[in-house]
This record gives structure tokens, sequence and C-alpha cells, in this order.
């Protein structure tokens, strides 16, 4: 093909391109014996060879079949160099020019890299991401049936101690509907988290009500996961006073007169020991997938507690069974304290993307999945020891229900030992969170370093067992740390942030109703509470 381009000056001295001469094109090759117009000529060389044709400057000629052919540089050109041994450089015009010529052939020249010591910016960023992504690959992860047994163990932890509590503040008519109504508000919000992160493009619940309201959203939500996080863990360190003394003084009766050993048998004693010696080396894992087989087994720890407290209730002495007022069979007026300890039990929100991003295959349909199994088995578990526990004791339901029962009592012995030890194993899941929203919030960038890790697991572990030595009330816990960081984490933020990120549909004025019930809830809630505390409306909690 032939294109027409009108020139003008090469850059002068006798270099000029000469009007009529020929040149060929750069990627040319092969035969040139055809004409375009009369516009190349042939020249006889000195020896009696062929000349290649030269074009005019006014035409660029393009072989039809181009040829590769080795570049060479124009700086390692020698002068006087030639296609057949005679110097052309007064003849050739591109002797004057700085380009590469392609049809000079010299073997001895080589490209050769420059600036070989450094690396490019975007090489070295690509490698650093590959670094990244092989590091997360190497993390652990978990299947669907992993995944659940952690969100189940998250939800039945603590929670389900206090449900017969919860069914007597409401009343057992209102307090099955709370419960029923709640466990569905809990499962969808707690799938929005996930899709508000999508829709978001950030990986943490906290990122993700950052980018929806700015650093005002960041340390509400910082602080509601926090509170909720580090409110169970001084729960879980209550209940472990609670139990494992009891069991131990049923085995060994004559254990507190043994030397060292029998301090045991002192609830501050046994919180320290058994919290920093078994729920402390769990903290220290850096990755929740590895939790997995502790929460298997804290499973079965609850089955055993559920299967308790059918059983002995029926042979419960009737002096120790409660009695019952038609609020009380009706609707309480604790029935927003109830809503708090329900939510207590229920919210998982704050672990829930630690979960999302243990699966193996990270999907929606992956992670609803495992949501609705897991809410929906904790919804019955918690339904049946509600009722169980409620319907015995009445009006005497503590907080704890196992501490209803009398303490020589065998079997609730053992359901005492398979809850403290499911404390134990659930505790590490609050630490992660806790750890998690520090470094969220304080080093949103940085990557791992061991000391902090070690710090943050020490300190949160340690300020968690200090104070469950000195309260006993898991009620009045329950009650405060639902009524505030778990409402705002199960029914304000996920609804919030999701109106924020999508357009007005029947979901976002579902959202929007969520949202103004969460919030009533709250103000109410904790009113209620606080005076209940200031006022000693209930009978105070001795520590046994």
């Amino acid at each position: 093909m032939i294109h027409d381009k009108r020139g003008g000056d090469s850059g002068g001295g006798d270099g000029d391109w000469h009007e009529g001469e020929d040149r060929q094109g750069l990627l040319a090759g092969g035969d040139y014996g055809h004409d375009d117009g009369g516009s190349s000529k042939e020249v006889a060389a000195p020896n009696g060879g062929e000349l290649p044709q030269v074009r005019t400057p006014g035409r660029v000629r393009f072989n039809d079949v181009p040829e590769v052919v080795r570049m060479s540089t124009a700086s390692s050109r020698r002068s006087g160099d030639s296609l057949d041994g005679v110097d052309h450089d007064d003849h050739d015009p591109r002797s004057t020019l700085d380009l590469e010529d392609p049809l000079r052939d010299d073997h001895d020249d080589h490209r050769r890299p420059l600036l070989t010591s450094i690396e490019a910016p975007s090489v070295a960023l690509a490698n650093d991401l590959d670094d990244a992504v092989e590091q997360e690959l190497r993390r652990p992860k978990s299947g669907l049936q992993s995944a659940f047994m952690n969100m189940a163990n998250s939800i039945i932890g603590a929670g389900i101690i206090g449900q017969p509590y919860a069914i007597r503040q409401a009343g057992l008519l209102a307090g099955v509907v709370l419960l029923v109504g709640l466990t569905a508000v809990v499962d969808w919000t707690i799938c929005l988290i996930v899709i508000n992160s999508k829709l978001s493009g950030t990986s943490s619940f906290q990122g993700t009500v950052q980018h929806c309201f700015g650093r005002g959203g960041l340390i509400a939500i910082s602080l509601a996961q926090w509170v909720f996080a580090f409110g169970g863990m001084v729960a879980f360190g209550v209940i472990v006073g609670d139990t494992i003394p009891h069991v131990l003084l049923a085995v060994w009766p004559g254990l507190p007169d043994v030397p060292v050993v029998g301090l045991l048998t002192d609830r501050r004693v046994a919180i320290a020991v058994f919290v920093m010696g078994v729920s402390y080396p769990l903290t220290l894992y850096r990755d929740i997938a590895k939790l997995a087989k502790a929460s298997t087994f804290a499973l079965i720890g609850m089955v055993v507690i559920v299967a308790t407290v059918l059983i002995q209730g029926l042979l419960v002495p009737s002096e120790a069974k409660g009695e019952f007022s038609l609020p009380l069979l009706t609707v309480n007026t604790g029935i927003f304290q109830a809503i708090g300890v329900i939510s207590f039990a229920f919210v998982c929100h704050h672990n829930s993307l630690l979960i999302y991003g243990s699966l193996r295959t990270p999907t929606i349909d992956n992670f609803s999945r495992v949501t609705h199994y897991s809410t929906g088995i904790s919804m019955v578990a918690c339904l049946v020891l509600a009722l169980g526990g409620f319907l015995v004791f009445g009006d005497k339901t503590l907080g704890n229900v196992l501490n209803n029962f009398p303490s020589d009592n065998t079997m609730v012995n053992v359901a005492r030992l398979c809850f403290g030890l499911n404390m134990l194993t659930t505790l590490p899941l609050e630490a992660f969170v806790c750890r998690e929203v520090m470094q969220e919030y304080f080093w949103p960038d940085a990557p791992f370093n061991l000391r902090r890790h070690l710090v943050l697991s020490t300190g949160l572990v340690a300020a968690a067992t200090f104070l469950s030595l000195v309260t006993c009330d898991l009620g009045a816990v329950f009650e405060l740390v639902g009524a505030t960081s778990a409402v705002a984490m199960a029914y304000i933020l996920p609804p919030m942030c999701y109106m924020k990120l999508t357009t007005r549909s029947w979901r976002t004025y579902l959202a929007g109703a969520i949202v103004v019930f969460g919030g009533l809830v709250m103000v109410i809630s904790v009113i209620q509470a606080v005076g209940k505390l200031v006022n000693n409306t209930d009978a105070p909690v001795k520590c046994q």
C-alpha cells in the first residue's frame, strides 16, 4: 500500500532528502521490482552489485508480507558500515539521523537492559500484592460446617443461659413472640452486614459504617462492637466462677482442705486460673477458623445443658419452684429489658465478617446458608431452654438458670462443667473481635505485628478477668450490654447503612422501621436497667 505524505526539512545539512530518490520502508523486504508511478530508480554499485531501492520522502511503502528484522541501536552503529561493504554515508540520508536502522545487521550488538538493579514501581507493587495474596491464601479456611459451628457457638454462648430470665422479664406470651420475631430480624441484619460490605467495597463492619457516615460512624460502630464483645468476655468470666467451683466441690467435697489446689473452690481463683490458663492461649490464635473444633465441643456441651434443665426441672422440690401471675404469663413490665437480653444472645454481627472471610468459598449464598441454619437452630435451643426453666421457677428465675438448682445435684453439676468449659472456648471469639476492632481503629493500614498482637490479647483477657472477679450479677450484664451495643449493632447500624447504600424500595422502608424499633428499645431499656440498679428493685445477687 502507498501513503502520500508531504514533508519538509529533515534536519538540515547535506543529509537533505533529494526529490525523486526512493527509500525502502522499515519493514519492507522481498521483491522491489514493482514501481509506484515512476518515482524510483536503480543505482548501480561500484563493485557491480545492486543497491537497495531508495524511496522518495513523499511516500512510505509497506510490504504486503512484512518480515521481522533484528533491531540495533543507533548509538552502537559504526560509521562506514553498509550492506555491501561500501561507505554510503554521503548517499544515505539516514546516516545523519539518530534512528534505529533495521537494515543494519551488527551481530556483535545486543539490546542491553538499563538500570538492571532497579525494579519498576509497578512491578514492585505487583510483587507486594502477590505476596499479600499468597499470604492470605495460606491462612486457614473453613467449610460451611465449621463456619456454622463458629457462628452457632457465638450465638448460643452465654446468652442462652439467660433466656428463662428474659421470659420472666417480658412475660410468657410476649417473650415467646419476641424470641421468634427477633430471631428473624437478627438473621436479616447479619446478612445485611455482608451485603453492605459488598456495596461499599469495604472488608469490615467498621469500614462500612465509616464509608456511610464518616468519622462519627466509625467511632460509633467501633465503640458498639468493642463494648459488646468485651461485655461478653466479662459475662463468660462470671459464668466460669459460677459453675466450675460448684463442680469441683461436688466431685471432691474435701477439696477446700487441700493446700494450694483447694483454692480452686474460690470463684475468684477459679476465674483467674481457668480463663488465663485455657481461654488466653486460644485467644493468641490469629485466625478464627482454628477455633472450629473448640466451637464444636462447646455446642455439644450446650446440648447437655438444655437436656439437664428439661430433665432436672421436673425433679425440683416444690419449695424451689416459683409462682406465676397474670403479667408473668402474658406481658410483663420488663419487656424492653427482655429485648436486650434476647439481643445479647443472638447478636453475632461483630464477628460475622470474620466468619464470612474464613469460608473457603466466601459468597453471599454460602454465608446466608450458614446464617439461616445458625440462627434457626439457636432459636430452637433458646426457646426450649427458656420454657423449660421459666415454667419451673417462675418469678424466682435467675439470670443464670443453673443457679436455681441445688449445688449437690450431680447432673446439674455436669451441665455446669460443660457450660463453664463452653465459656472458656467462647471467650476467645469475643477477644478476636475486640482485638480486630482496636487494630482497625488505631492501626488500619499497619501490617501484622506480633508484639502488638500479644499486648492486645493479653490486655483484653486480663481486663475482662479482673472485671469478672468483682461482679456476680449476670442479668445486669446481659441487660446493659444488650440494651446498648447489641441493639446498635443488630437493629440500628446495619439497616441505616443499607438505606444509605441502596435505592429506595420496600426493603429500605423495612430497614427504616427496624431502625426506629432499635432506637426505642435502646432508650427505654437503658432507663429501666439503670433505674432497677439504682433502686435495688431485685434482690442483690451474692457471689457464691
